[in-house]
């Protein structure tokens, strides 16, 4: 029985994919649920799944453009749990049959030839051969080279025990002999002197050989004293090469939506800057035990999500968007955390952070980052979004203005962060500092808004204990006791 497998619908308005990749060759055995290869749309990267095992026959190229519903490849069922070499292009003729089948002394005909082999010859050919070939009686070729053979055995004998190693020794003296070289002040690498030794050569072949010798040279090697100068003979490689990839589908849609938000939107970035001591202090205290309680680690990027969470439900308008004539305010948070992948930067989305606590934001952003980055996120968690986060800082940026992503109006921008001199109640202290940046559209988002969110963001992060617990007990709070 065979199979097809179908290109999926990678979400709604989308009808027509790239087939990024193939995981495995024609004529490959799978097994159930095995990733065969891979689909990429205008907005994310899909596996293809083989729903039985069995023998693939792939049916479209890597770089083809399919539509939903077409037939990527197709699974011989039947073949389910036997190996790849069980399916020969050709079947070979069963001689073991033939063998049995006819008796000695038949003859039988090879082109337009008859021939008449005796069980005697056989066994003698296949002492000759190896028992692999058949022999055909009457040529002389056999003949010769078994009595090639014969004559090579009587040679070694003559030369008595150890003969073999006596030659092998010679060769080796000669090897050395014909590397020796007047040149005794000379230096070959490694290699060099094993490729001299495979070609039988010598240091002065390779000097004398090389060209003539400049005053260049002359004057290197007096500078140099003992010490003959070899950068005169090395040339270094320059490359012209260039290389060129085709831009995916994903890649495309990608500039396409970057060129529009330049170009529709009037975004302008603030920024400030944020002491992170109160967080990294918390995090350190704390680590151990939210570790243990929830078995993952506390990042800074939960800290932000909840901070601009809170944030947001003050300033509205920032978690608004422009819909035609119309401005739309969400009642409720969807954070999207911007990811780089291999395919390009994704941006899937904490829904309803508003209801999560630090603990559950974690776990989330740990969970959809880990699939964005195997390319195994799906397409509603990457859907909608009121507002984004993107961490530069971990690539080492200390200052950027990030793009919106639409239809959302409003980006934070998060950087790396440095020990900085700062002022400290009328003393220079040295605080770890983080720059943060808003890129906001000023058709949605008044100067004031922007400017009051964003310090809002710095005063949650550097008071983090009032922004997550309040009057109650922070400990309880943060590990959900």
């Amino acid at each position: 029985m065979t199979i097809e497998i179908k290109i999926p619908s990678p979400g709604e308005s989308i009808s027509e994919v790239e087939l990024a990749s193939w995981f495995v060759e024609n004529g490959d055995m799978v097994e159930r649920d095995q990733e065969v290869g891979e689909i990429e749309s205008e907005k994310a990267t899909l596996p293809l799944i083989a729903d039985k095992g069995g023998k693939i026959e792939l049916l479209a190229e890597v770089g083809d453009m399919l539509k939903v519903g077409d037939v990527a490849c197709k699974i011989d069922t039947s073949a389910e749990g036997t190996k790849k070499e069980d399916f020969p292009d050709e079947k070979e003729p069963d001689s073991s049959k033939d063998k049995q089948e006819k008796p000695a002394g038949v003859p039988e005909k090879k082109g337009d030839q008859e021939q008449e082999i005796s069980d005697g010859m056989q066994e003698k050919a296949g002492k000759v051969q190896g028992g692999s070939e058949r022999v055909q009686g009457g040529s002389g070729r056999e003949q010769k080279d078994h009595e090639e053979k014969q004559e090579e055995a009587e040679k070694k004998e003559e030369d008595g025990p150890g003969g073999g190693l006596k030659k092998e020794q010679s060769y080796k003296a000669d090897e050395k002999k014909a590397t020796a070289s007047i040149h005794t002040n000379a230096k070959a690498t490694p290699v060099a002197r094993k490729m001299m030794e495979e070609e039988g050569l010598n240091i002065d072949d390779i000097i004398n050989g090389l060209r003539k010798i400049t005053s260049n040279d002359v004057q290197s090697v007096k500078e140099l004293g003992d010490k003959p100068s070899t950068e005169s003979f090395t040339k270094k490689e320059v490359s012209r090469e260039q290389q060129r990839a085709r831009l995916s589908q994903l890649r495309k849609k990608i500039s396409e939506r970057l060129v529009a938000v330049k170009n529709e939107t009037a975004m302008l970035t603030t920024f400030n800057e944020a002491d992170m001591s109160s967080v990294m202090d918390l995090r350190k205290k704390y680590q151990e035990k939210f570790v243990e309680q929830h078995g993952i680690k506390l990042g800074f990027m939960s800290f932000f999500t909840k901070a601009v969470t809170m944030a947001l439900q003050q300033y509205p308008s920032v978690n608004s968007y422009m819909e035609g004539d119309e401005i739309v305010t969400p009642e409720f948070c969807d954070v999207g955390i911007a990811v780089q992948t291999d395919k390009g930067l994704m941006v899937p989305i904490i829904r309803n952070t508003e209801t999560l606590e630090l603990a559950e934001i974690e776990q989330q952003i740990m969970e959809i980052a880990g699939r964005a980055r195997k390319n195994r996120i799906s397409m509603d968690e990457l859907s909608g979004g009121t507002f984004t986060i993107t961490n530069g800082g971990i690539f080492g940026s200390m200052l950027s203005t990030p793009i919106l992503n639409p239809p959302q109006s409003a980006i934070l921008g998060m950087h790396n962060i440095i020990d900085r001199p700062v002022a400290v109640n009328g003393k220079v202290e040295i605080r770890p500092m983080m720059y943060i940046a808003l890129s906001y559209d000023h058709r949605v988002i008044d100067g004031r808004d922007s400017v009051g969110f964003l310090k809002t963001i710095k005063e949650f992060i550097e008071q983090p204990t009032a922004m997550l617990f309040g009057k109650q007990d922070p400990e309880r709070m943060l590990l959900g006791l």
